[in-house]
């Protein structure tokens, strides 16, 4: 059963700022509680992260993943899913927009668990990934960019 869901948000910093934090992915347990580990594993010619394996738990369980993310200069990221022990789908973006001082961002995300895993749990685990994504990518950017 797979779950989308989106969510907006502003980071007082520019779009190269916040992108260049979400590139930053080696320092995503930094922010995100539920990345135990992140190994870039190769890089696109101009240093931003291609694929990269990482271990992630969330609600109990623990998942090794590998995706593989794309960009379009600071004004998008996205990932897909390569390989993973608990998922057969997982699609995620970042797309961002300036407006006045700040940015806006949208974040979506599209997660599809291997096993049977009650409904109310797998929105459990989105929705801590989408929280993870406004309030950490925020206090993470705001205090390394000030």
């Amino acid at each position: 059963m797979a779950v989308s869901s989106t969510r907006s948000f502003e980071i007082k910093a520019t779009p190269e700022q916040v992108m260049a934090a979400i590139a930053a992915v080696d320092r995503l347990p930094e922010w995100s509680s539920t990345h135990k580990k992140v190994v870039v594993e190769s890089t696109y010619p101009d240093g931003r992260p291609h694929r990269v394996r990482m271990t992630v738990s969330v609600i109990g369980l623990t998942d090794e993943q590998v995706v593989d993310y794309t960009w379009d200069g600071d004004r998008s990221m996205s990932w897909t899913l390569v390989e993973s022990t608990q998922q057969n789908q997982q699609d995620g973006a970042y797309t961002l927009t300036p407006v006045g001082g700040a940015t806006k961002v949208d974040f979506s995300l599209t997660i599809d668990p291997k096993i049977p895993v009650p409904g109310f749990l797998v929105r459990r685990a989105e929705k801590t990934a989408i929280e993870t994504a406004g309030k950490g990518l925020t206090k993470f950017v705001e205090e390394s960019y000030r």
